[in-house]
């Protein structure tokens, strides 16, 4: 294990930054992929089944994002603390941080999952549903309940492999469950005639499955950290290392989870096909935003590696790097889904509101699509540093304090436009508020190295 930490630190601070990042970016954008890919396969079968079961998927994936919230929180609170520990050779301590993120996740998993089946009825009209989507939303919703704990705690481990330089590791389980799902959805759904149902047990079961691949990894002890009851910890030193780190990932996957909310609640004037229309439209912007997510999650451990080090000039290597790699990434597949707006939608359905509502907002989350790469720069890298409070603030000005006001005002004023609009005019309104910010930090960083 000495021999093999060594190899990591010396490829973690010697690999020249242009080689590195997409060398770790590469599994990670295939796992934020294969995550969509759960979403987008059940979204493309249970469309065949009617507009209102099409609807439904919209309305679970605040839920979804609520789940995952969670999971990012403790996974990327954990993996920050853990890169930079192991940047500094403590690791022991990174091994408590695992530890303790992972079972403290699985508990919160397992409570949402109880209490989640409890009041299922008045929970799946609080995220949305119009009566005619409700029992479809109820049969799908609960069997993403019941795979709650394993939704939680792949993403901890996810995280965790990730900001050890070992991504490679999470996404073959990723993979092999998000296969399992695609071939599991066309089978329940129609073959043994489930429904909707059918598409929330494929889910369920590729979820599960998915987690106990990437467990795997751990048992075999291929890793420096640990998740093993001997080194979980009550310090509450650790604790708020996870929490405050993890924070900004919660507000992010969190306020997009209510934003959701809301956007489908403003939709309700409009009808059940706008609803569908903006579900289908978020699971492809989704698509397009796994990339940038991906590249800059390939960035993090780069990043929180060297800082802990006290290599600040690649730091800012990093960061100049992540600018230009994920603005010409992002370009070229938003031009292209830009293009093709309107097949992208008919994929889904083709009911000619559904897709001229669609098209119209697709295009505009894809100009807006190429300003996220400055936020998305924004939000990694303090997350990454621990400089928690800029990094959630970020994280609130994309899904929530701009966003928010947007939604519930525009579709006053402009209708089914102020709809389309409100998420790509808050994306663009953040990258403005990080553009400063990232500028800041990279006089800081060049100060520490020069000084």
């Amino acid at each position: 294990m000495e021999s093999s930490a060594e190899k990591q630190f010396k490829m973690m601070t010697e690999t020249p930054i242009n080689r590195l990042i997409p060398r770790l970016a590469v599994p990670t954008v295939i796992s934020m992929l294969i995550t969509v890919i759960y979403n987008m396969a059940d979204t493309y079968f249970v469309s065949k089944i009617n507009v209102s079961a099409s609807a439904a998927t919209g309305v679970l994936l605040s839920l979804m994002g609520l789940i995952q919230a969670f999971g990012f929180m403790f996974g990327q609170g954990a993996g920050s603390n853990i890169s930079r520990r192991l940047g500094a050779k403590d690791v022991e301590s990174a091994r408590k941080y695992s530890s303790t993120a992972y079972f403290t996740a699985l508990v919160i998993g397992v409570v949402i999952m109880v209490f989640g089946l409890i009041f299922i009825n008045p929970l799946i009209d609080l995220l949305g549903s119009t009566p005619t989507i409700h029992p479809y939303a109820v049969s799908y919703g609960r069997w993403i309940l019941i795979a709650a704990p394993a939704m939680t705690t792949s993403f901890v481990m996810n995280n965790i492999l990730r900001f050890e330089g070992m991504a490679k590791f999470a996404m073959v389980g990723l993979l092999i469950g998000g296969l399992l799902n695609i071939a599991l959805d066309p089978l329940l759904i129609f073959v043994f005639e489930l429904g909707i149902a059918g598409a929330g047990i494929a889910t369920c079961v590729s979820q599960f499955t998915g987690m106990a691949i990437i467990f795997t990894v751990f048992l075999r002890k291929k890793t420096q950290s640990r998740i093993h009851p001997k080194y979980f910890s009550f310090e509450k030193r650790i604790m708020a290392d996870i929490v405050t780190v993890g924070l900004p990932s919660f507000a992010r996957q969190g306020l997009s989870s209510f934003s959701t909310m809301i956007l489908n609640i403003q939709a309700h004037p409009f009808g059940d096909e706008c609803i569908a229309a903006m579900s289908i439209v978020g699971k492809i912007g989704m698509f397009i935003f796994s990339f940038c997510l991906g590249i800059g999650q390939g960035f993090q451990p780069v990043c929180s590696f060297n800082f802990g080090a006290k290599l600040y000039e690649r730091v800012r290597e990093a960061i100049k790097f992540l600018l230009k790699f994920g603005t010409i990434i992002i370009a070229i597949i938003a031009t292209i889904c830009f293009v093709f707006a309107p097949q992208l939608v008919m994929l889904f359905r083709k009911d000619t509101e559904v897709v001229e509502i669609g098209t119209a907002a697709l295009r505009f989350t894809c100009v807006a699509m190429l300003f996220m790469p400055i936020v998305m720069t924004g939000n990694m890298t303090f997350q990454s540093i621990g400089r928690a409070a800029k990094a959630f603030f970020l994280s609130c000005c994309q899904n929530g304090l701009v966003f928010i006001p947007l939604i519930l005002i525009l579709p006053r004023f402009i209708g089914v436009i102020g709809i389309e609009l409100s998420q790509p005019l808050a994306f663009i309104v953040s990258a403005f508020i990080a553009g400063p910010m990232i500028n800041k930090f990279l006089k800081e960083l060049k100060q520490k190295n020069d000084g």
